[in-house]
């Protein structure tokens, strides 16, 4: 079993004054806070979501992607 501490995350200020935070291996996995840390607390919620969601169909969470900023 795969742990959210496995991908890269990325937790970044949005245009509205919030914060998003988000794994760009995984399609949807994404969510928003007012802070940094209630963002992160937010997506591990649905990094949790997401892999109950495999399990139950049967499919392995994807690999990791590596993030290049430039």
């Amino acid at each position: 079993m795969k742990l959210l501490q496995d991908y890269t995350s990325v937790v970044a200020p949005d245009d509205n004054g919030t914060f998003i935070a988000y794994v760009p291996a995984i399609p949807s996995c994404h969510a928003w806070g007012k802070t940094p840390d209630e963002a992160w607390r937010e997506l591990a919620c649905v990094f949790e979501m997401i892999q109950e969601e495999y399990e139950e169909e049967g499919r392995l969470l994807p690999s990791n992607v590596e993030l290049i900023v430039a």
